[in-house]
């Protein structure tokens, strides 16, 4: 399984002309079946997607819909141990809590590779590994 990072969902609703690449490749990503999801990701599409400062801002009756139709992928809940794990990640590697999570989610569902624009690409985490989808 794959796991998907926050900005591969919010290149899917992109209507921004300079990220139509992207955002082409992001359905593509999309129209998989062996990704996966968390809670933290799903809450972070629906806040940024739905911000009223963003371009193309969503309703929230449409992100609430396609919050519901990426449930049909696995998605994991942010448990105590998932963020106790993220806060010792986040020594470790000198990254964000939230990236730290995103991680330990990824960990916590088996996926060996996170799907992200924001993680370092080809990194590591003991086991995980990131990749950059959308590097030419």
């Amino acid at each position: 399984m794959l796991f998907l990072d926050t900005n591969v969902l919010l290149y899917r609703i992109s209507t921004d002309p300079k990220e139509t690449r992207k955002a082409q490749i992001a359905e593509r990503i999309l129209q998989g079946k062996d990704m996966a999801l968390s809670v933290q990701v799903l809450q972070e599409f629906y806040a940024q997607a739905t911000r009223a400062s963003r371009s193309g801002a969503l309703r929230h009756e449409e992100a609430f819909e396609l919050v519901r139709s990426w449930q049909r992928f696995p998605v994991q809940e942010i448990t105590v141990l998932i963020m106790e794990r993220a806060m010792v990640a986040r020594d470790l590697w000198r990254i964000s809590y939230w990236d730290a999570a995103v991680i330990e989610a990824a960990r916590e569902l088996g996926c060996v590779e996170i799907l992200s624009e924001d993680l370092s690409p080809e990194q590591n985490y003991r086991g995980i590994r990131v990749v950059n989808p959308f590097l030419t």
